[in-house]
């Protein structure tokens, strides 16, 4: 494993005379008030900040399963391969509430009482409409504010959540999630299914073949702990493609347990720790940071390690239009 984030390393990109094309965009849709984020023209992904209904998949779904057919926002999907592949899922018929990327958890407590943003019952998120979007030559930034709103009226927590994509490397390409909870009013208590199941970071893919889902996690007391999981296999366009999690080491409970149902094409880093709810208190936020990595063909474990320091230890980079940031392809 290479050194940890002792510090940050520095480069600067200079154009002489020349100021550099913002290859990644972020646009709103006219038609679905959704963003769409993409390199040089090619779509990268859709982050799903309005409010989307179920539509015409209500005549679908089972009797049983129709609660969970809910009007959902705050996600990502579709998330695209390499190849412009569609690798997330949603509106699936077995599990109408997954979607896409999506973070979520199945346990909410708000004054004595239980709701499930994970499932879509008695607890959502919402747009306010606060939403910052920034175009560059390496990356591009959504910055979006939600509130969660308990009955679907009365707001209790305020997420921001922050998607950074960067431009395609040689491997892949990368994807920065940052996600701040913080409670409006009173305490929030969020927790895992059953306290040792799934929460956290939700990913629901497309059916694979030969699809694998390798964990890692270092042995504690390893300096420099690193924690990923990968899900590859052959996309529905019959190209070989992967998809990678590194988590953040400064994530409280780090590093989070690792969750997988293969039949659902889903795997996720839980939080918080087994057994245990984090309270969200006002005016103390929660932060949750982690790095998607999206590669051709799958991903050895040379190749996950150096992306997981990348993202530990990552690189700086300015330019003449952009503020400070950092670049994992350098």
């Amino acid at each position: 494993m290479p050194p940890g984030p002792a510090g940050r390393r520095k480069f600067t990109l200079e154009v002489e005379g020349t100021p550099l094309t913002p290859l990644m965009r972020v646009r709103r849709d006219e038609v679905s008030g959704q963003l769409e984020l993409s390199e040089a023209g090619k779509p990268v992904l859709r982050y799903n900040y309005q409010t989307n209904e179920p539509g015409g998949l209500l005549a679908k779904v089972t009797p049983d399963n129709l609660k969970y057919a809910r009007a959902r926002s705050d996600y990502i999907h579709p998330l695209y391969g390499p190849s412009g592949e569609e690798l997330t899922k949603d509106w699936s018929v077995d599990h109408p509430h997954h979607r896409g990327i999506y973070w979520a958890w199945p346990e909410v407590d708000y004054h004595g009482e239980r709701g499930d943003l994970h499932a879509l019952q008695r607890v959502f998120a919402r747009p306010t409409g606060k939403c910052g979007l920034k175009d560059g030559p390496v990356c591009a930034l959504i910055d979006a504010e939600n509130l969660w709103l308990w009955d679907d009226r009365e707001p209790i927590v305020r997420e921001r959540a922050l998607i950074r994509a960067w431009r395609a490397g040689p491997s892949g390409r990368f994807i920065d999630l940052e996600f701040h909870f913080t409670a409006l009013k009173d305490d929030v208590a969020l927790a895992r299914r059953g306290t040792d199941k799934y929460g956290g970071l939700n990913i629901r893919l497309a059916a694979a073949q030969d699809q694998e889902i390798v964990f890692h996690t270092d042995p504690a007391g390893t300096a420099w702990r690193g924690a990923w999981a990968d899900l590859s296999g052959v996309f529905p366009d019959g190209k070989e493609a992967g998809l990678a999690v590194f988590q953040a080491p400064g994530n409280p409970d780090y590093p989070g347990d690792w969750i997988k149902y293969p039949e659902l094409n889903w795997f996720q880093p839980t939080f918080p720790a087994a057994g245990a709810r984090y309270v969200l208190k006002k005016d103390q936020p929660l932060v949750l940071k982690f790095r998607l990595f999206i590669h051709p063909d799958k991903a050895d474990e040379a190749k996950l390690a150096e992306g997981w320091a990348a993202f530990a230890r990552p690189v700086v980079v300015t330019t003449g239009e952009q503020s400070p940031s950092t670049n994992p392809h350098l």
